[in-house]
């Protein structure tokens, strides 16, 4: 085995997440800040990171597949989407006042190509690890661990760091710059990597499906896999609500004369990096898990999650409350990890070789795409009645709206979906 190979993996997981935490959990913060006035529209910008996840995933994967080796492909698709969020980072610091148009039309080419990239390097670290002789599901975790804290450092390092007129990143477009910077890196990284070889071209006849790469869907004629993907799909309307809203929601305590001067209130970044912290205890679980209690149990075990992580929101406060918000940032690490990452594990045993690719991407289209996007539109029509146009905003209720739905979709999941008998059984 190349001993060297899991290290290079490490380092391919830190950049791919950096990129993303220097600005996911922070741009509502800045859209919302008082020289951009765009708090009404923090939805529509997370939303467009689902609407793309609808389709690019799924297409990149049929290329990965089919004609550009995943490695590369990978660097390429960080390398547009770096070079459009320093585009949109530079026109925010000469407009001043950013128009809503221009920045989210570069914010959108960035995403477009970013949210193809999870897929694509879980896929990169499936195969190399296959390749030198390793077990995904043991040794995959303990590397993208690392992942999550490269997705820290950025995130710590965008709340501590301070502009020349002293104004945390987390609150300006600098938090762009960052993201951008390290997209164009990772474009460079990708291109070290060990080669990824294209599972197409071998000379036999295919279909127009085949051709196309739409084999994955053939897997929806296999009932588990449906209701999988279906709930797949329900539980990704979750996913990209706290990352839209949570620290816009830590921050405004700072509103008021009971919580302005606690450090929550004034960090709310540094606060909801311990989610992150508890995601690094929540990959390392994962074999385990999937080991003893199997992939029902833990998809439940994430719903479940999900429901304390809301009503914990609801219910918490930067003052005496702050242990609520402490414990439910503990919890976003099984109620992520046992989803996301255990959900792409078992769509990579469950899949063949030649569609797994098409197929993590169809695992993103159903969460990150049509369930990201459903639930983050839904969830801003939610918090612009409660919170952006009423005249006395009210937090607490959105949150205990979304612990309410993620408890209908656990106790559907237990009536509808059966534990398969062999995990490792190809059903496509």
């Amino acid at each position: 085995m190349n001993k060297s190979i899991k290290f290079r993996l490490i380092v391919m997981n830190i950049i791919q997440w950096a990129v993303w935490g220097a600005y996911l959990t922070s741009m509502g913060q800045y859209l919302g800040s008082d020289s951009v006035e765009l708090g009404n529209r923090i939805a529509i910008f997370y939303a467009m990171q689902g609407i793309v996840s609808m389709f690019m995933p799924a297409l990149m994967g049929i290329v990965a597949d089919k004609w550009i080796p995943a490695q590369k492909l990978l660097g390429y698709c960080h390398g547009i989407a770096g070079a459009a969020m320093t585009g949109a980072a530079a026109y925010c610091m000469s407009s001043g006042t950013p128009e809503f148009g221009i920045l989210f039309g570069l914010y959108s080419i960035s995403v477009a190509f970013y949210m193809p990239t999870i897929a694509l390097s879980n896929s990169v670290a499936f195969k190399i690890l296959s390749d030198n002789g390793y077990d995904t599901v043991k040794d995959f975790p303990p590397i993208r661990v690392f992942g999550t804290v490269g997705f820290i450092a950025s995130m710590w390092f965008v709340n501590f760091m301070t502009n020349g007129d002293g104004i945390s990143f987390q609150k300006t477009y600098d938090q762009f710059y960052v993201s951008g910077i390290l997209g164009l890196i990772m474009l460079v990284y990708c291109f070290t990597l060990p080669a990824c070889p294209c599972k197409a071209g071998t000379g036999e006849k295919q279909t127009l499906a085949q051709r196309f790469g739409l084999d994955a869907f053939k897997l929806f004629k296999n009932t588990n896999m449906a209701i999988f993907f279906i709930f797949s799909m329900l539980l990704g309307m979750a996913l990209q609500i706290t990352n839209s809203y949570a620290t816009p929601f830590i921050e405004h305590f700072a509103g008021t004369a009971e919580f302005a001067e606690t450090w929550a209130a004034q960090n709310p970044v540094a606060l909801y990096s311990i989610s992150q912290i508890a995601e690094t205890l929540g990959i390392l679980l994962i074999p385990i898990a999937m080991k003893l209690f199997g992939i029902k149990r833990v998809m439940l075990i994430a719903m479940f999650a999900w429901v304390l992580r809301f009503g914990l929101f609801g219910a918490g406060d930067t003052g005496s409350g702050l242990w609520m918000l402490i414990l439910s940032m503990i919890v976003y690490g099984v109620a992520f990890d046992f989803f996301n990452i255990s959900g792409a594990l078992y769509t990579n045993m469950r899949t063949s070789e030649k569609i797994q690719n098409s197929a993590q991407g169809l695992f993103m289209l159903m969460t990150n795409g049509i369930g990201a996007t459903v639930g983050t539109l839904s969830a801003g029509a939610i918090m612009n009645h409660y919170v952006y146009n009423a005249a006395t905003p009210d937090w607490s209720t959105p949150w205990y709206i979304f612990a309410g739905y993620s408890l209908v979709v656990a106790i559907a999941f237990i009536i509808c979906f059966k534990q398969p008998a062999n995990l490792n059984e190809k059903v496509a």
